[in-house]
Parts: structure tokens; sequence; C-alpha cells
């Protein structure tokens, strides 16, 4: 009985400590911040359907038709650095599931989010609502661009591209 006592206080400690840390850091992050920059300025800048980043609609050039080589290098990239928190599937693993995410989202919106993930989980909405589930950043896998064009190609094969 006297054990379950202390692991039960140890872990209220340690819930105590978690979620006390990360409100005193909200604290202090706000406080540093000038009154003329504020949070909801922030996304009035920031473009939802291109996200925040180097690529674009004009720069990122999508053929109908699947690229079978750009996939299987972007198949070889994703499974070093994708598939241990992402599922091919729609189910969540660590990270969601990539199934259909080249249905929802632009190319250029995934390059630059797959390139650049800090900045845009900080001011997009949706990615802030994704991270409340998940419960982690990605983290920057510091790809290159022909890789994140590659993984972006192989994301389409696995949606059925053709």
């Amino acid at each position: 009985m006297r054990n379950i006592h202390i692991l039960l206080t140890f872990t209220l400690f340690i819930f105590i400590v978690a979620c006390g840390g990360s409100d005193k850091k909200s604290a202090e992050t706000t406080s540093a911040t000038p009154a003329t920059e504020t949070k909801s300025s922030e996304p009035a800048s920031y473009d939802p359907t291109r996200g925040e980043g180097k690529f674009t609609a004009e720069n990122v050039k999508i053929d109908p038709k699947l690229d079978t080589g750009m996939a299987d290098a972007g198949e070889k990239i994703a499974s070093v650095k994708c598939t241990s928190c992402h599922k091919m599937s729609a189910e969540k693993l660590v990270g969601p599931g990539w199934k259909g995410v080249t249905e929802r989202k632009t190319a250029h919106w995934i390059m630059n989010f797959i390139t650049n993930p800090d900045p845009m989980i900080d001011k997009d909405p949706e990615l802030q609502a994704q991270l409340e589930l998940c419960l982690v950043r990605m983290p920057n896998q510091s790809l290159a661009d022909n890789d994140a064009r590659h993984i972006v190609e192989f994301m389409r094969k696995n949606d059925g591209i053709k």
C-alpha cells in the first residue's frame, strides 16, 4: 500500500511540474513580446493556402501524371526521415497519416511545411489544431528542395495518382 502511495505522489508531482512548466514559459513569452507585435496580427499576413516558405504555385510544377522515378526516390527518403512518425494510411502514428494529404493540400504547401515546419506551426491555425491532437511538433528534417519534391511525388503515389 505504501508503494502505491509513493507512486501516486510521484506521478502527481511529475504532472504538476510538466503542466506548470508550460504555463510559465507561455507567460514569459507573452510578457517579452512587444506591444506592437501581437499573435493576432501574425495570422493575417500568413497565407494558409501557400504556407510559409519559398515554394509557390509558380515554382513548383506538378505533372498530372506521376513521375515514378521521383516517387521511388521520395519513398527512400520517407523511409529514413518520415515513416517512423507517419503511416501511409489515414491512421495517426506519432503524426497524422498521409492518406489523402495531396488531395487536401497543394504541393507547394506540403513542400513549405516539410522544409520549414516551425514557422508554419507557429502561424497556421490548422497545424496548431493538429499539434493539439498529436502533441508532438514535427521536427525540421533539413530536407533539400529536391528531397521535398520527391516526397511530394511519393505522397501522390500513395494517394493513387498514376
